[in-house]
């Protein structure tokens, strides 16, 4: 697959540049790409996992000798431990955790146990095409996080409606260029993953993490398989959790640093209603009439009582972020070099 693809590396600079030759990124060697682990947490995967493991190591194996398949048992009660025990690659790595925690605790728990200098996540119900990994690590040359946008989606029409919808909701909120941000298919290099704090359903949003924390983003487009076998692990609930999960990274993206400028923002917008309100109470009041039994008098004291305790909260949350800066670096540092 060639043509063009347009990698979006930050700060505004969208390129467009060839998209990888696999014929090319297939001859890629350790030397020059170093190790590979493929993360593949799996929920009661045992059938699309005896297919797509061999599969996967076939790829690997003609892109370096030097490569992982970590897969993230994420407390499945089928037969996926008996599967792999059965395949028994001499490069397969079975991490089983002891229940079902959700998606991003699995790929934390993956990233603590890789070795590789190149990281893929990679789902294990057999929609994602092993065949793109090598594409996708060619064109971390550009970039640091690589994301497979399922250009041809074989999922349900519901599916792919949301899921637009998601994906525009979340490149406006957080000013972040892309069209598939949950997309299961990725590739990065090792400092990214190790950035990531993934807790709760923020795998979602592994893209505007990576680039809050200074590491370039780009897109390119990959195929899309139906699911082999099974039925998909996530409910209709995902949607109103994802919409959450938005905000909270909307938030831990904006206003980490500076908490007053959100709480106080609010609070300052809340006193400023509050205190017209009761000017106008106090103009009545001097005039001659009774407030007494008037809402506005109610609601005024209210939003000033609210204001105070939004300010008192950022100010409580600035010296929670001082005390952290006492032991954290905030400015991330790709590299320091003495000639």
């Amino acid at each position: 697959m060639t043509g063009e693809q347009h990698l979006d590396l930050g700060a505004g600079d969208t390129r467009t540049v060839p998209s990888a030759d696999p014929s090319r990124a297939s001859s890629v060697s350790s030397a020059d790409r170093g190790s590979i682990s493929v993360l593949l947490p799996a929920y009661n995967e045992a059938q699309n996992l005896s297919e797509l493991v061999p599969e996967l190591a076939a790829v690997l194996a003609r892109l370096t000798a030097n490569f992982e398949i970590l897969i993230v048992d994420d407390g499945s009660t089928d037969d996926t431990a008996r599967v792999l025990e059965r395949l028994a690659f001499p490069r397969v790595r079975y991490v089983k955790l002891r229940k079902n925690t959700g998606k991003s605790a699995a790929l934390a728990a993956g990233i603590a146990r890789a070795k590789g200098d190149v990281i893929v996540f990679m789902d294990a119900d057999g929609q994602d095409d092993p065949g793109e990994i090598p594409r996708l690590i060619a064109s971390l040359d550009d970039v640091d996080l690589v994301s497979g946008r399922r250009a041809n989606r074989n999922d349900r029409f519901i599916k792919r409606s949301t899921s637009k919808l998601y994906n525009a909701a979340t490149s406006l909120l957080t000013g972040v260029k892309g069209r598939d941000f949950n997309t299961g298919l990725k590739a990065m290099r090792r400092e990214v993953a190790m950035s990531l704090s993934l807790y709760g359903d923020l795998h979602r949003y592994i893209p505007i993490l990576a680039r809050w924390n200074g590491f370039r983003f780009a897109e390119i487009d990959v195929v899309h398989h139906r699911r082999r076998h099974g039925t998909s692990k996530f409910g209709s609930s995902r949607f109103l959790r994802g919409f959450l999960d938005l905000i909270t990274v909307k938030f831990l993206t904006t206003y980490t640093a500076r908490p007053l400028h959100l709480f106080g923002g609010a609070g300052f917008l809340l006193g400023l209603v509050g205190s017209g309100l009761l000017a106008w109470m106090l103009v009545l009041r001097i005039t001659g009439e009774q407030i007494g039994d008037r809402p506005a008098l109610l609601t005024g004291i209210l939003l000033i009582v609210v204001a105070v305790q939004m300010v008192s909260l950022g100010l409580v949350a600035e010296l929670v972020v001082s005390l952290r800066r006492q032991r954290e670096l905030d400015a991330p540092i790709e590299r320091d070099v003495t000639y």
